[in-house]
């Protein structure tokens, strides 16, 4: 079979023909002008041009449209059937460049991955980087279902035509290595999952590979991070996840593994990984995961490779931040670049920078590079370093640079990325560029970042004119006038939301069953504005129905679980009952730390309403303790500017001030004060309360 294109190369189709068509021509004419004469040379002449000219159009080579290419193809421009793609770097395998790939170790998984092919069409290998899921999945498809053609989308863009194709094909492979990638704007859905699955005759799959970190990122207790439409793109997504079904392929090989490796131990790369697979998997070793990391960590010695390995880390973190493209080698020059100066620049002793790039590139065990080249002139990170333990915040300097350097499309990611990771101001400043690129989907997103940054009267506007756009589906339009509610909430304007979200929980009823999350969520802001209005009694009473729902419908959904008993709580404690409520809340900060962790939003907002009730009871001294450790977990977790943080400085503003200690309380309020003013929109609500303290403080 012809070698399968890569990306970027343009098929010629025809050419046989078409040089046939020309020398035909050629030959047809000189013998016209060689044995005839005059009129009848002429005639024959202009007969066979013209014949020519038709017909060599029929056969003249044409470039592929770019949709086309954006598939994977043969040599002829056609879609391979899987047992045709010898190669498994087609698949996504890793492998060196004029490497053959190392011999395959059936795995045990592989039984249950073809059943379920069989059964419920769409399976999701899940595991860590380096598991040996690419190969897998390539290996199933090419024994098990060789006759059926293997559609390989090249980009998210591509889903929908690489659906359309397999569709149009009795039988099909449908192939979606790193399925995150084909996740969200233009991307893979659930709707297109059943529209392929019910088209009519025929059989055709879906098979994926996702690392264990990404499909970590849907899980139920992750939902509680998210507002608006990052929660409605998440669930998306979710979807997608959940018509899947799930085999997880463990990074360490079983015994019946490994002794089926031993079969193979003339090849090199497999008896090296044999040797150390008491420490790593036998896939790891081969992709050369643990070496890589270990040399990225040496380079960084004077006089090794210190630029390659701030190139590495420059590529790493563009990866962190959000870019899912691969990166051009004159930008990642240019962003590497912070990373060496601050290890120490030409105190390094730097190598040149084909060195470093060459170097970078290298691979090892001839299987993957630190950087992986892509043939165009763009490099990506190989993702085993992505997930290395105790990574340092992407810095500013490199998410302003590739801010700058990239499209409308990839600051839409970079945008959704920041928003998740509760940087807010990146947010802001990713999603503007995609919205004023044309990228509509960008609008959403936008507004409930300029809301959860500290503009919250801006984004309620925004949302509402969102919700009453003619034609906007009724969901959407229903998840735009919720978050519009929220926002006016938030703006201090709490009875109106209260009488916003009333309508809100009434129409939600009418387009879903009771026990959608939508639903319980609508009634969770309902009965947090009631509470937030002055109503505290009824908001207590509202969540304590809304908790026994909760419950009945959703008992493991942990996150929202503890939310509403948390306000359970809040709005139910009084004076006289100040000791039987931090007794609850102490007992519910126990039960949110082991069930969703000390980090996640909810355990802290647990944490606040401790120290809180500790000023209420006349704890200063406690309470100081309590805000301070909140302050300091919340700035390393969100960042200095976010309005939590700033709320919790101005919560130890007023212990602070409860103890006595004056003097360094209006310190601390105007220095809060001056942030919020630089960060916030004019007559925020912490505003007004860092100028009442500042009143009470003179």
């Amino acid at each position: 079979m012809p070698g399968l294109l890569r990306r970027g190369e343009q098929p010629w189709q025809g050419l046989a023909g078409f040089v046939a068509v020309v020398v035909a021509g050629c030959v047809a004419i000189a013998a016209a002008i060689t044995w005839l004469s005059g009129p009848w040379a002429a005639g024959v002449g202009a007969a066979v041009t013209a014949v020519y000219g038709l017909t060599a159009e029929l056969f003249r080579p044409r470039r592929r449209s770019r949709e086309e290419t954006d598939l994977l193809r043969d040599a002829r421009g056609r879609i391979p059937r899987a047992r045709q793609v010898t190669r498994p770097e087609a698949a996504g395998v890793r492998a060196a460049e004029g490497e053959a790939a190392p011999p395959y170790v059936p795995r045990d998984a592989e039984h249950e991955v073809v059943h379920q092919l069989q059964q419920t069409r769409f399976v999701l290998l899940v595991g860590e980087s380096a598991a040996g899921k690419s190969r897998l999945g390539y290996e199933v498809a090419r024994s098990r279902f060789g006759q059926y053609r293997f559609v390989v989308p090249r980009t998210r863009a591509a889903v929908p035509q690489a659906v359309a194709c397999a569709r149009s094909c009795r039988r099909a492979v449908v192939w979606l290595d790193d399925l995150e990638n084909y996740l969200g704007r233009d991307g893979i859905t659930a709707t297109m999952l059943r529209t392929l699955f019910d088209s009519g005759r025929g059989h055709r799959i879906v098979l994926g590979t996702m690392r264990v970190e990404e499909y970590r990122r849907f899980e139920a207790r992750e939902e509680s991070r998210l507002t608006g439409s990052d929660r409605d793109a998440w669930r998306t997504q979710r979807e997608v996840l959940q018509a899947a079904h799930v085999i997880r392929l463990p990074r360490r090989w079983s015994e019946h593994e490994c002794r089926r490796a031993a079969a193979h131990a003339d090849d090199a790369r497999i008896a090296a990984a044999l040797h150390a697979c008491d420490r790593f998997g036998i896939a790891e070793t081969i992709a050369a995961g643990p070496e890589l990391m270990a040399a990225w960590q040496n380079a960084w010695a004077p006089g090794t490779n210190p630029r390659a390995a701030s190139l590495v880390t420059a590529a790493v973190d563009c990866r962190r931040a959000g870019l899912r493209s691969a990166v051009p080698r004159d930008l990642l020059q240019l962003l590497h670049e912070p990373y060496l100066a601050e290890r120490g620049g030409s105190n390094l002793r730097p190598e040149t920078l084909n060195t470093a790039f060459r170097w970078a590139c290298t691979p090892a065990l001839a299987t993957s590079g630190l950087l992986q080249h892509d043939g165009d002139g763009r490099y990506q990170a190989f993702d085993y370093l992505i997930n290395t333990p105790h990574l340092d915040p992407v810095p500013d300097h490199l998410w302003h640079a590739l801010l700058n350097a990239v499209g409308p499309e990839d600051a839409y990611d970079l945008g959704l990325v920041a928003h998740q990771q509760a940087r807010l101001q990146r947010a802001i400043a990713a999603l503007t560029k995609a919205h004023q690129g044309s990228v509509t989907e960008a609008e959403f997103p936008l507004a409930l970042a300029l809301g959860d940054g500290g503009h919250p009267r801006q984004a309620a506007t925004r949302l509402r004119r969102i919700a009453e756009r003619p034609g906007t589906e009724p969901l959407f339009t229903l998840a735009a006038r919720h978050q519009a509610a929220f926002f006016t909430g938030e703006s201090g304007a709490a009875q109106q939301a209260v009488r916003l979200f009333d309508r809100i929980v009434a129409e939600a009823r009418t387009l879903l069953d009771e026990s959608h999350p939508d639903v319980l969520d609508a009634r969770h802001q309902l009965a947090y504005f009631t509470g937030e209005s002055g109503n505290t009694h009824a908001a207590a009473h509202q969540f304590r129905v809304l908790l026994s729902d909760r419950v009945r419908h959703h008992p493991d959904d942990h996150q929202q679980l503890i939310a509403t008993k948390r306000s359970c709580i809040w709005f139910s404690a009084r004076p006289d009952t100040l000791a039987e409520s931090e007794r609850a809340m102490h007992g519910l900060l126990d039960e949110a730390t082991a069930r969703i962790g000390a980090d996640a939003p909810h355990t802290l907002a647990i944490r606040s309403s401790l120290a809180t009730f500790a000023v209420r009871a006349g704890r200063h001294d406690e309470a100081l303790a309590r805000f301070a450790a909140l302050i300091d977990d919340r700035t390393r977790l969100l960042e200095p500017e976010h309005p939590h943080v700033l709320r919790s400085r101005l919560d130890w503003v007023h212990a602070l001030a409860g103890a006595g200690h004056t003097a360094q309380a209006r310190t601390e309020v105007l220095s809060t004060l001056h942030t919020a003013e630089a960060i916030l929109e004019p007559d925020h609500r912490h505003l007004r309360h860092a100028r009442t303290l500042l009143e009470q403080l003179s």
